[in-house]
């Protein structure tokens, strides 16, 4: 018997990687359950892996049900963008009708862009305790109201006030399309859909102005508002039907399904209802909807803060990602804010023409969408091969000792110092006022650094707060959206005092002096995450020690 033991023992799998795993202090397993037995266990007497039940997926959703979720939540996401840009147009005809001047309209605009950035803050936090399918319902009945509003509105009171609540409705959007990537999609995987996700950040800012200009001059300003309309109706009726609850606090990993309405699609209740009714005729019990892993979930739900946002923005990492990253997207908003007038300054471009020159900004968006998310994930793997750690898609691994963030931003440095030459490129050619197709290749490589490096603080955003997804793209919303409009304000009036090409180079220069904050966090990352970490494991302690020393109060 002993020979056997020494001769079954080498052919076990894997036996000594797991014993490499427990010797090596950056040992990162795909489960923390796992992770804690085998810490606790003795090396000597450990069981083979063979025998421990392999970990259960991240997400039980097939490959094509989790394209379809992202896909349906990117749609979903492209009312924001969509909303802010195809109103533009009608500005003159608005001023007009409402007989006011041109600072008191765009005023309607300054409004939707602060609304833009604080909603966030509060729907996004929400949508992280009580789920994404409620959220999105809120949004897009107020989103919904106020269009209606808008069409049938009288003054510019009313105009100013909805257009408020049309800003509130849309601008979460983009926060929960994050979150639900977050929910259903590894660290592993989830490059390989920035393609999807980028679509309704570029492409809906360049489609907005071509179509609120052809609805304003032949249907008129209102039927751009019904148009918004009859499009967030059909969105949220298919919301209603097909798109399931993924929020990891109310449904796990997609396998629990909560019995109260608002966590469940149409389409589920209705082949449930047929299923009961079938169990019914047969004489079978029908089987509960609601499982235990569901009423165990609710019940470990953590309180909505509505400064959830907010104080991410205090953590040092987060907090530097984010202020920094504004900064870089603040030559997006600086560019999309300067072309009309400079475009019909310089070559004479009509709207429609001015319109069609966001289209190839959109385009190097889209391709570096969707070249930048294989390049992400291949270098995701391997930083995990040079350490030695299987990656597994199905499953999501212990990032907490996984460097993380220079595996993201080895992949964002490279497209911020394309987004900074070509920002000073494209304010020289303006100087200069180079042939036309000058700024259609400046407007491409543009649109495939600033968006493809945007993306790329997106995707790290989600690997460090999983579970606060919706909150941290909140706290990335508020911080572009503010200093946008900032960038935004100033251009025209810096292109008018020192030129276009000195005004862009001075973007481009804030882009490089503060490009060492990203060195810091590549640096840092994972100490900051551990100390983050440890602190709150240290609230959580301190709170069951206040809950534990309640209960022996009241028996006393």
């Amino acid at each position: 018997m002993p020979k056997t033991e020494r001769t079954s023992k080498p052919e076990t799998p894997n036996a000594d990687d797991v014993d490499n795993q427990l010797a090596t202090p950056l040992s990162l397993s795909s489960s923390s359950s796992l992770h804690q037995n085998q810490n606790a266990a003795n090396p000597t007497t450990l069981e083979p892996p063979s025998e421990i039940s392999p970990d259960p997926p991240y997400s039980i959703h097939p490959l094509w049900k989790k394209r379809f979720i992202v896909l349906f939540a990117s749609l979903s996401a492209f009312f924001s963008p969509l909303t802010a840009q195809i109103y533009l147009p009608a500005l003159p005809i608005l001023a007009h009708d409402f007989d006011v001047s041109s600072a008191q309209i765009n005023l309607t605009v300054t409004t939707y862009m602060i609304f833009q950035g604080l909603t966030p803050m509060f729907i996004g936090g929400f949508a992280d305790t009580w789920g994404r399918r409620p959220a999105y319902v809120i949004c897009f009945v107020i989103y919904i109201a106020a269009n209606i509003g808008l069409a049938l509105c009288k003054n510019f009171a009313s105009l100013l006030v909805v257009r408020m609540l049309q800003s509130a409705g849309s601008s979460t959007t983009v926060a929960l399309c994050q979150a639900v990537v977050a929910d259903i999609v590894t660290s592993a995987e989830r490059g390989q859909y920035i393609g999807i996700t980028v679509i309704p950040i570029v492409l809906a800012p360049s489609l907005g102005p071509v179509l609120g200009g052809v609805l304003a001059q032949y249907l008129g300003w209102r039927w751009i508002f019904w148009f918004l309309t009859v499009a967030a109706a059909v969105n949220l009726f298919f919301l209603l039907f097909f798109f399931p609850e993924t929020c990891r606090m109310i449904v796990g990993d997609g396998s629990a399904t909560d019995a109260h309405p608002m966590y469940r699609t149409f389409w589920t209740m209705i082949t449930d209802s047929r299923r009961r009714k079938r169990a019914a005729k047969g004489g079978e019990k029908a089987a509960s909807v609601h499982s235990k892993q569901t009423t165990e979930k609710s019940e470990k739900k953590n309180k909505f803060n509505v400064l959830t946002s907010l104080i991410l923005l205090f953590e040092k990492e987060l907090g530097i990602l984010l202020s920094y990253s504004a900064i870089v997207f603040s030559g997006f908003y600086a560019t999309a804010a300067a072309m009309p007038s400079q475009l019909s300054a310089l070559y004479g471009f009509s709207d429609l023409q001015v319109g069609l020159m966001y289209l190839p900004m959109a385009g190097g968006s889209i391709v570096a969408g969707f070249v930048c998310g294989a390049v992400v994930n291949r270098n995701y793997r391997r930083h995990a091969a040079k350490l030695g750690i299987p990656v597994d898609k199905a499953r999501q691994m212990d990032l907490t000792e996984f460097p993380i963030e220079r595996a993201r931003l080895e992949v964002g440095i490279p497209l911020l110092a394309l987004s900074t030459t070509v920002t000073v490129a494209w304010g020289w050619a303006l100087e200069y006022r180079a042939s036309v197709a000058v700024p259609c290749v400046l407007l491409f490589l543009m649109g495939a650094g600033l968006v493809g490096f945007s993306n790329t603080i997106n995707v790290l955003l989600v690997d460090i707060y999983p579970a606060k997804a919706g909150a941290a793209v909140a706290a990335n919303n508020l911080t572009r959206c503010f200093i946008g409009a900032a960038a935004s304000a100033v251009i025209v009036p810096m292109i008018d005092a020192i030129g276009s090409g000195w005004a862009f180079t001075i973007f481009a220069a804030l882009f490089a002096v503060f490009s060492p904050s990203l060195w810091l966090v590549m640096r840092n990352g994972v100490r900051w995450r551990r100390e983050l970490r440890e602190k709150e494991e240290e609230k959580e302690r301190k709170r069951q020690e206040r809950e534990a020393q309640g209960q022996v109060a009241e028996g006393i």
